[in-house]
């Protein structure tokens, strides 16, 4: 069934941003803070198995310079630099195998998949990604509450940090056109896609699908699916940090860096979605700032959303926009 307001409704909602008034300086200081830790990321050739794609073990640096690991694909005989698509996994999904990933370097794009900090290990993606929490205070199952109580301990803070880095890295390898490097991701991904879009200038296009870590407040108060449950059932124990946790997901709301996106955007929305509800979506497409922006609405969908429609038409959006074509031997 449906679950939130009616379309119109949902195409005019533009809540009120919450944001703090250091929003800005705190992710300048995050990201440089990351930046003078840097290292050499590390392309390692990797024996997949497969014939028409070449593929990379990566290790980049990653928060205060802790190593992350990823998959970088490129289309075999191909020249040059390529447009290259950076993609964010979701929720509790890791890096996989790198035959897991093969759209984008079948349409003829650098692919380089970014392993999430500490997931991989809830039964469908592996991960290998570890994340070191300096602090480590009390939390539910999962990620959502883990170091919630501090916005400089919140484990987004790392992941999105982590997310900017892969495009630093992305930009930084000699097959990679640095001025079309596109952020692409699903849920979680989309949130993280949403993050670096607001965080990142110069992006090719920005591609989040029924995108997590939106509107929080709003999210928690009209459904009580996972992870978004994993806050309300932290807030049902720890009753006096209710304020507390709403001034951390200050930081981290993808409302707050939609609004300072310009990238060209191809969003996606799925109107039976409970875990990432529609209002909360357009909540973040209805700030985004870019002025090149469209929506695809998958009506009778829960969180799957378009799927493989939705990957189709991404790719006529990409190839439309970079003027790309695929691959030739």
């Amino acid at each position: 069934m449906f679950v939130d307001w009616s379309l119109d409704r949902l195409r005019d909602y533009l809540p009120a941003r919450d944001e703090p008034a250091d929003f800005d300086e705190f992710w300048s200081a995050t990201l440089n803070e990351a930046r003078e830790a840097q290292w050499p990321a590390e392309f390692t050739p990797y024996d997949a198995g497969l014939s028409t794609v070449d593929v990379y073990d990566v290790t980049f640096p990653g928060f205060a310079g802790q190593p992350v690991r990823g998959w970088f694909l490129l289309p075999r005989h191909t020249t040059g630099r390529l447009p290259c698509v950076v993609e964010y996994i979701g929720y509790g999904g890791g890096r996989g195998l790198p035959h897991d990933w093969l759209v984008w370097s079948a349409a003829g794009y650098a692919h380089l998949v970014m392993d999430t900090r500490g997931q991989g290990s809830n039964g469908w993606l592996a991960g290998d990604t570890p994340d070191p929490d300096p602090v480590g205070p009390p939390q539910t199952p999962g990620f959502m509450t883990r170091g919630i109580g501090d916005p400089r301990h919140y484990y987004y803070r790392r992941v999105f940090t982590d997310a900017v880095r892969a495009v630093d890295a992305a930009r930084a390898h000699p097959r990679v056109d640095p001025d079309r490097v596109v952020v692409a991701g699903g849920s979680q991904g989309g949130g993280i896609t949403l993050a670096v879009a607001g965080l990142v200038d110069g992006l090719a296009a920005a591609m989040p699908d029924v995108p997590f870590l939106c509107h929080y407040r709003r999210a928690t108060e009209i459904t009580d699916a996972f992870p978004y449950g994993e806050i309300v059932s932290y807030l049902k124990t720890h009753r006096d940090d209710l304020d507390r946790v709403f001034a951390t997901l200050r930081y981290f709301d993808g409302v707050n860096f939609a609004a300072r996106a310009n990238a060209p955007t191809r969003f996606s929305v799925a109107l039976m979605d409970s875990v990432c509800p529609p209002s909360t979506v357009f909540a973040a497409y209805n700030h985004y700032a870019g002025a090149e922006k469209d929506i695809a609405v998958w009506p009778y969908n829960g969180h799957e959303g378009g799927a493989g429609f939705q990957r189709r038409e991404q790719l006529q959006f990409l190839r439309t926009l970079l003027n790309t074509t695929a691959p030739t031997a």
